[in-house]
């Protein structure tokens, strides 16, 4: 059956389309009967607003694009509930696409997005992001797009983060509080900001405190979608290369929930043989056992946040007003269970 239209109501009520749409639109000129009737009739015949048509003429889609390195992932799920609950607050559809960590289809995705002439994106880089013009192509053509989590110095836009190397100092300086000596560190790609920084946080938390930083404890989980069994697998090297180490910081919670899976299959006790420190405070972090002692990273509000700027900038925009960009910094804190005692 085809859609029912406007002239279709207009001819049944013997009304002009005109005041058919003003009565459907609650233009105040048009008498409340005739609101009425017209509504009643709508409602009766199932009639739906073409969305196409409102969109070309106002110039909007009402849809933004989301790009993500993984669907699948605690952190990433909450900022996608983040993201939903207030673009629909706000009338907008998410188009939610994950790059795999793939910088090749991050830019086919970027592309894809503009063709769908959606009013602006938000975006998480993929790990091997290094070169971003495809990124600066979206400003010429007038698209808001703000960055969250991954993201890159080199690019002028709003950006939604924590601060990760205030959040792993507090890591690896509550291992240091703990009483751990030699304490290791499973970075992650080497290429991200927030993995750098995670990095520079534990290294800096080991100078300050008089311990030596010794690049042989630093382990890299660059794998997103192995990141369980890198956890064994780095736990386990971790195990023959340095026995004497007494504390671990864990760039995320699955990779340290990996590597407790293989120290208890090797008979490490923790906490007392060694202390473990996660990132992301993963819902199975708190129901494991022993719970996982981890930095909470706030990924709805982040969510809701990269939302809310980038409806500021489609609004700046709409009203013909040059963008004003900002640095959003979410708190964090250390959640201390029972991996460090």
């Amino acid at each position: 059956m085809k859609p029912v239209t406007l002239k279709q109501i207009a001819e049944r009520l013997n009304m002009s389309v005109s005041t058919v749409s003003k009565a459907l639109k609650d233009y105040p000129d048009i008498g409340v009967d005739t609101k009425k009737r017209v509504r009643d009739l709508a409602r009766s015949l199932n009639y739906k607003p073409n969305s196409l048509a409102v969109n070309l003429r106002t110039n909007e889609s009402k849809t933004v694009g989301l790009i993500i390195p993984e669907i699948v992932h605690h952190f990433f799920s909450n900022v996608i509930k983040g993201i939903v609950s207030r673009a629909e607050k706000k009338g907008y559809l998410v188009i939610i696409l994950q790059s795999d960590e793939s910088n090749e289809l991050e830019r086919k995705q970027i592309e894809l997005l503009l063709n769908q002439r959606v009013d602006g994106i938000i975006i998480s880089l993929a790990n091997d992001t290094d070169q971003c013009d495809h990124i600066e192509g979206v400003f010429k053509q007038q698209i808001p797009l703000v960055m969250f989590d991954k993201v890159s110095k080199r690019i002028d836009c709003s950006k939604v983060v924590i601060d990760d190397r205030k959040a792993a100092y507090e890591a690896t300086k509550h291992l240091i509080d703990k009483g751990c000596k030699r304490i290791a560190h499973f970075r992650g790609a080497l290429t991200p900001l927030n993995s750098i920084d995670r990095f520079m946080g534990y290294r800096t938390a080991l100078l300050d405190h008089g311990l030596e930083f010794d690049p042989s404890l630093v382990y890299i989980c660059a794998c997103d979608d192995r990141s369980f069994e890198e956890g064994k697998e780095n736990a386990k090297k971790l195990l023959e290369d340095h026995r004497d180490v007494d504390g671990v910081f864990i760039n995320t919670d699955l990779v340290a929930i990996g590597a407790l899976t293989e120290f208890k299959n090797q008979g490490v006790r923790v906490p007392e043989d060694i202390k473990v420190v996660g990132f992301s405070n993963w819902f199975m972090s708190s129901v494991i056992s022993p719970s996982l002692t981890t930095i909470d990273q706030p990924g709805f509000r982040m969510g809701e946040t990269a939302f809310d700027q980038l409806f500021i900038e489609i609004e700046t925009l709409k009203k013909g007003k040059d963008l004003i960009f900002k640095n959003i910094e979410l708190e964090t804190k250390l959640i201390e269970r029972e991996t460090t005692g």
